[in-house]
């Protein structure tokens, strides 16, 4: 049976907005949901970087463009972003405790990647919220591009995983079917 859904696309394909737009959609339904999304951080047209905003509308850094390297401590890189690995997990972590209450309930995880899995505690409460009986996630995940991450593998595995390839070519069709499957993870 079918359980979670998930998006996966290129970056920049739409995969948060259809999540945002899919959001509504379940809620106006009568779906309870919580959980993040990432966005961009632009300054003068130029993406300086990546926040995660809950869907209460509270925001922090996920990471910022690596200007000098830090002082002392653990840096986490992708690429040219620097990832702020505390500023991540004191915003995202906490929405995993109550993320379940309640009927009929949604748990958005946009997105399960490279930034976000330098985090232990992360990958942890993902395997966990994958596993529990009382709430279903609608997430995003890379393509499988270089070096296999294994948390976004795991979930591409899984029997009670509804995966939706996002392309230009479908991103303004493909909304419909998405509300529909997670509608029927929740029933």
């Amino acid at each position: 049976m079918m359980k979670h859904v998930f998006l996966t696309g290129v970056p920049g394909v739409g995969k948060t907005t259809l999540v945002k737009s899919v959001c509504e959609a379940v809620v106006s339904s009568g779906v309870s949901v919580s959980g993040f999304y990432t966005e961009e951080v632009r300054e003068r047209g130029r993406r300086v970087g990546f926040d995660v905003v809950t869907l209460t509308g509270d925001r922090g850094r996920l990471s910022r463009l690596s200007t000098e390297s830090a002082a002392g401590g653990r840096e986490y890189r992708v690429g040219q972003y620097v990832v702020d690995l505390q500023s991540f997990e004191s915003l995202a972590l906490p929405l995993f405790r109550n993320m379940c209450e309640g009927n009929k309930k949604v748990f958005v995880m946009d997105e399960i990647g490279k930034m976000e899995l330098f985090s232990q505690a992360f990958i942890r409460a993902v395997r966990q919220t994958l596993d529990a009986s009382s709430c279903s996630i609608l997430g995003t995940i890379p393509v499988p591009k270089g070096k296999p991450l294994a948390l976004v593998e795991e979930v591409r595995s899984r029997q009670d995983v509804k995966i939706f390839m996002v392309t230009k070519d479908n991103r303004d069709t493909i909304f419909d079917e998405i509300v529909s499957a997670v509608q029927e993870c929740v029933k």
